[in-house]
């Protein structure tokens, strides 16, 4: 049995005591006129502006697991890790050009989820339901990750009871954590996340901040750490300082094709439909790369446990452990309390927001259209409630009953799947070309390619699913399956639709028009305004 951390635990405490009261007191932050309704609790009013928006979007993006599994990475393969850098580099020029006229379009017609815009830029249920069902299975396992990322934490200060208690007292700090997010995501949906993630972020500041100049002062510096992790892994022969040749391709494709998923996520596009204005969204894309430095400093944290001798001579040491174990190592306890509260709360936030986003689909794109057409506002709201509820549960059960593996491997899977979305979504906010049943092909072709790629996939650790990348067919470089699914993907949309127009295959009418899609706040009344007849 491990001894507990009691300083460490207490400012741990502390600080998840205070954010519980601000998860329940956010019901009353800018309480609505009607909160029954699905905007309210799934999007807290369509109201942030720019800098709650900022934090939200940080506390949504940047989570517990990546705190935790960036630098893992680093310690545990070097340089390769640091493909969470450029992939974020890369998301954020890229989603200035698409995200405004996803915002716009969604306001002008109510739309609360990304399948939303599907069913009415194509007028197909079927699409609509399939880019849900993809949001919601993506989505688990990344909420299960979040526990793990707590689980880590606790593991280090030591409560729970040790590996020889029964699994209720060895899991009930896990089940408290779970409670009370359940308790108030469900009271006050999308706003307590938002209030919180002023908070969890300001932690994150500081405790990176202290770390990548207090840490290096203790361990010798920089020159130190970094000879010591390349000494590490020429002893270990596996990873290294820089990215091996070999390895370019994965590391490149798998920048891109997570660039490309990011703002694909469900959790990720609430955030941005939860602001107040077309201004507020493009302000956030230009300001979010500040995180990006961030995270960059947070991957060093993986050659500082490499030289701080962080599981040296543990077989099979657990990587994801390193850095909360770094922390316990190198900062006085009761600052320890604070970067493990940093971790906490860091997936406190984005497993509420996750679990908004993934009820909000449930909700409008299975519920009300396939099973209750006729719901009003207040029955869309309370299933959502209760649907996030059971989302959160499922997370729980899977990170209690299944090997941690699995839910590291289901996420990656994650990726790969919601990148299928990409060409219906980002596709027609451009463009109507499309026929809807052409994307339904392509988006079929690329999660069975992608998924069977990966099942074949074997490591150390699990037969089936083992990593994300594979030979690219027609180049052979190894390069991230995910990619190479979104070729086919779209190769499958373009040739299909080009067959589909060339038989006259009937298009379901699409209920946007080209104003919606720059219009800003307070334009909703031009959904109903007849488009202008162009002069001759």
């Amino acid at each position: 049995m491990k001894d507990v951390n009691v300083p460490a635990l207490v400012v741990f405490v502390l600080f998840f005591a205070l954010v519980t009261v601000m998860g329940f007191l956010a019901s009353r932050w800018r309480r609505a006129d009607d909160a029954a309704h699905l905007d309210e609790w799934g999007l807290g009013g369509r109201s942030f502006g720019t800098w709650v928006t900022w934090f939200l979007l940080g506390g949504d993006l940047y989570t517990a697991y990546t705190f935790v599994a960036v630098p893992a990475a680093v310690y545990a393969t070097g340089a390769a890790g640091f493909f969470a850098v450029p992939y974020t580099i890369i998301a954020y020029p890229l989603v200035f050009l698409f995200l405004p006229r996803l915002w716009s379009v969604s306001r002008v017609h109510g739309y609360v989820t990304p399948a939303d815009f599907v069913r009415g830029r194509y007028g197909s249920r079927p699409l609509s339901l399939v880019v849900a069902l993809t949001g919601i299975l993506a989505t688990m396992p990344y909420i299960a990750l979040q526990l793990v990322g707590i689980q880590a934490v606790l593991d280090v200060l030591g409560v729970g009871g040790g590996e020889n208690a029964n699994w209720f007292v060895k899991d009930l700090p896990l089940f408290i954590a779970f409670g009370v997010l359940a308790a108030y995501t469900y009271s006050s949906g999308l706003r307590a996340p938002a209030l919180i993630a002023f908070v969890k972020d300001a932690l994150v500041y500081i405790v990176i901040i202290v770390a990548v100049i207090y840490i290096p002062i203790r361990l010798g510096g920089y020159g130190h750490i970094f000879d010591t992790a390349a000494q590490h892994f020429k002893q270990a022969k596996a990873g290294s300082l820089t990215v091996p040749e070999n390895k370019q391709w994965t590391y490149a494709t798998l920048a891109i094709g997570s660039a490309m998923a990011l703002f694909m996520y469900p959790h990720s596009v609430t955030g941005v439909l939860a602001s107040k204005s077309r201004k507020t969204v493009r302000r956030n894309m230009a300001i979010m790369p500040a995180y990006s430095l961030m995270l960059g400093l947070l991957a060093l944290l993986g050659f500082m446990a490499l030289a701080a001798g962080v599981g040296e001579g543990v077989k099979g040491y657990n990587a994801q452990l390193s850095v909360p174990q770094l922390f316990a190592d190198m900062f006085p306890d009761w600052f320890t309390g604070v970067a493990f509260a940093a971790i906490g709360i860091g997936a406190l936030v984005p497993a509420a927001i996750m679990s908004i986003a993934a009820a909000n689909l449930f909700t409008r794109n299975v519920y009300k259209d396939w099973l209750k057409p006729a719901a009003t506002p207040a029955d869309e709201t309370r299933v959502a409630k209760l649907v996030s509820l059971l989302v959160k549960v499922g997370a729980l059960v899977f990170v209690l009953g299944m090997d941690k593996q699995a839910a590291i491997n289901l996420q990656l899977l994650g990726g790969l799947w919601i990148l299928q979305t990409f060409v219906a979504i980002v596709g027609g906010l451009f463009t109507r070309w499309f026929h809807h049943w052409a994307l339904f092909a392509g988006w079929a072709a690329g999660m069975v390619y992608g998924t069977w790629e990966a099942y074949g996939i074997s490591s150390k650790a699990t037969k089936h699913f083992g990593g994300n990348a594979a030979e690219i067919p027609g180049i052979g470089e190894i390069g991230y399956i995910g990619v190479t699914a979104f070729a086919l993907n779209l190769i499958v949309a373009v040739a299909l639709t080009l067959v589909l127009r060339a038989v006259k295959a009937p298009v379901l009418p699409d209920e946007t028009k080209p104003s919606d899609y720059s219009a800003e706040a307070g334009d909703e009344e031009l959904k109903n305004a007849p488009e202008p007849v162009a002069a001759h």
